[in-house]
């Protein structure tokens, strides 16, 4: 039988399936790997930004005539489509809703692609974007795409994009330096869940005796509390401990805003970095470390 590693996933399980289990399951090098999820963030529904795009939406201010206040959407987090598919449900009933078939809507990544697919519009909506990945990415991709999507007006109508209290501004800054108007509305706010560092704990005391253990990290939010669980912070000085050669606990972060966050507050280099923010990245990651290792 092979011998099993511990990984865990430091995000909430998607639900009703998780891209990360089912491809952090797969053997790297006769090694199984077993996902576990421990949740760091709870999320809120920010209802002064819920109550503005409701009135939105009702009021059909998005779309492609003229007229309409915005000409598309832009989505860079799970949790700002849960919000967003929220407001569309809560709809239902209303003739025509929530008419944004015919409006570009932009998407970061496979992930969010997938839960902006799932929302519940007829016809369904058009995504772009799926193949960027990052900010810095689908910034450029949009320009170009909204530029052309229209070609027919010297200026173009304005971006909503629905965000959370905790986001980069890569976007804003490259639309708004080529002239474009864009509207950020928060929607969610997110914060550390209590119970993290204790549910953390629990689960390293469990995995104790295995002899490599796997932490994947999704964002900033919760590195602190992760590396003192781990025992790898000096409390005196927020700074992380020197590695020791016979560690076996490696850490994997999900992308460059993650990993150099990690190094830049606590002087702690992640083991590996995923070159694409995705479940086949990290295992790519894990699998080249693992070789070389």
């Amino acid at each position: 039988m092979a011998p099993k590693a511990p990984i865990f996933l430091l995000k909430t399980k998607s639900t009703p399936g998780d891209s990360y289990e089912e491809t952090l399951s797969v053997p790297i090098d006769g090694i199984t790997l077993e996902p576990e999820f421990v949740p760091v963030l709870e999320h809120r529904f920010e209802e002064q930004g819920m109550a503005k795009v409701r009135g939105i939406l009702h009021d059909r201010q998005i779309g492609t005539s003229k007229d309409a206040r915005y000409g598309g959407l832009i989505f860079t987090s799970q949790r700002a489509v849960e919000a967003f598919t929220k407001l569309v449900e809560d709809g239902k009933g209303e003739e025509n809703w929530p008419y944004l078939q015919d409006i570009p809507v932009y998407s970061v990544g496979p992930a969010t692609t997938r839960c902006l697919k799932a929302v519940p519009q007829t016809p369904s909506l058009q995504v772009f974007g799926e193949h960027t990945g990052n900010g810095e990415t689908l910034a450029p991709f949009i320009l170009e795409h909204y530029s052309e999507w229209y070609r027919d007006r010297e200026s173009k109508p304005p971006l909503l994009f629905l965000v959370g209290d905790k986001r980069r501004d890569i976007i804003p800054k490259v639309l708004k330096a080529a002239g474009w108007q864009l509207d950020e509305t928060v929607i969610y706010g997110t914060g550390e869940m209590k119970s993290f560092r204790d549910d953390f704990t629990k689960r390293l005391e469990d995995t104790a005796d295995s002899p490599r253990r796997w932490v994947v990290v999704f964002s900033p939010s919760g590195c602190d509390s992760m590396l003192s669980a781990l025992g790898l912070l000096d409390e005196t000085t927020g700074k992380a401990k020197p590695k020791h050669s016979d560690r076996s606990t490696y850490i994997a972060a999900i992308g460059p805003t993650t990993r150099d966050h990690l190094i830049n507050k606590f002087g702690y280099e992640p083991e590996v970095c995923a070159k694409q923010p995705s479940p086949e990245g990290v295992w790519n990651a894990i699998a080249e470390f693992t070789k070389n290792s």
